[in-house]
């Protein structure tokens, strides 16, 4: 049986030989393993330290990408190469504790698919991070038809079965969290309390928070664009509501429509719902015009001679 671990790395120089030994700490001898480490366009010393480490330890291996393509390519990337029966993805910060390792396993070998993992709310985490990750599950489950727990992230077990199906995906942004919910198969819970950042600091902002947003509501919904077709309705009735009264006051009465205000005011409410439904409807061709161009997720720049080319490789 083998176990593959995916951990990918934006500048995390700090934390790679940490989260490799906790790992194989709580891995354990039982099983044949390989830890990937997928250094995402790295610009500190990740690369030499990668490097160095698979020099001392055969079980480690490093893909590196030619530039930042971001963090759910990058767990695509080492799902495409990994070999194992299952395949466990963390990230590298120590967040995700690698404690809960045997705990997903022993779900994986009970009969489950997918084990993800929930975090449970902690008042020691940053009051925004827990406000826009609030906000962000509320979002999605108010616009999607996916549903997504509040607390979930990139830390699963995923079975070879479901990583087959993952790699087979045409979709150029791939939303895993969603697509993950979206396969179905048997599914398992497992909650946690994340653990401090070993070092560093955090590398997702905001700008990268509100981009995963639209890529998975963008994803897995059209009710925005349901959205834009509800509110052109109701501004249309709004208008021609308005229309129809300023022509019976100019016909049938002896009050002078004001005119300037009610116009202005009417304009630049109509065209803010211009906007906006363009806006939507110009997410879903964005989305539809990189997809047409079928280019890679990602581009390998550079493996190590231990990792096999996958069969459906980028």
């Amino acid at each position: 049986m083998r176990i593959s671990i995916v951990i990918p790395a934006f500048n995390e120089e700090e934390n790679l030989p940490e989260v490799c030994a906790r790992i194989k700490e709580h891995l354990g001898g039982r099983y044949e393993r390989e830890l990937i480490f997928v250094d995402d366009g790295s610009s500190d010393g990740t690369e030499r330290v990668l490097r160095d480490m698979r020099t001392q330890d055969p079980e480690v291996h490093y893909l590196l990408l030619a530039r930042n393509f971001g963090h759910q390519s990058a767990l695509r990337a080492g799902l495409d190469y990994a070999t194992g029966d299952c395949v466990i993805s963390l990230d590298a910060d120590l967040q995700h504790p690698p404690r809960l390792i045997p705990e997903l396993l022993g779900h994986w070998l009970s009969g489950y698919d997918i084990v993800y993992t929930q975090r449970r709310d902690d008042e020691k985490l940053p009051w925004l991070k827990r406000k826009t990750s609030a906000a962000f599950y509320g979002l999605m489950n108010k616009l999607s038809s996916v549903s997504f727990e509040p607390g979930t992230a990139d830390y699963r077990l995923l079975d070879r079965r479901v990583v087959d199906v993952i790699r087979a995906s045409p979709d150029v942004e791939l939303f895993l969290r969603g697509f993950v919910h979206w396969v179905g198969f048997r599914q398992k819970r497992v909650e946690y309390t994340p653990e401090p950042r070993f070092r560093g600091t955090t590398k997702y902002t905001v700008r990268k928070m509100v981009k995963l947003a639209l890529s998975g509501i963008t994803s897995f919904s059209v009710r925005p664009l349901h959205f834009a077709t509800l509110a052109g309705v109701c501004v249309s009735a709004v208008a021609f509501a308005y229309a129809f009264y300023a022509i019976y006051v100019l016909l049938f009465t002896n009050r002078a429509v004001s005119g300037w205000a009610s116009v202005l005011v009417s304009v630049l409410f109509i065209g803010g719902i211009q906007l906006l439904v363009l806006g939507i409807m110009g997410e879903y061709l964005g989305r539809l015009f990189v997809q047409s161009k079928q280019r890679p997720p990602y581009l390998i720049r550079e493996t190590d001679d231990g990792l096999t080319t996958p069969r459906k490789g980028h």
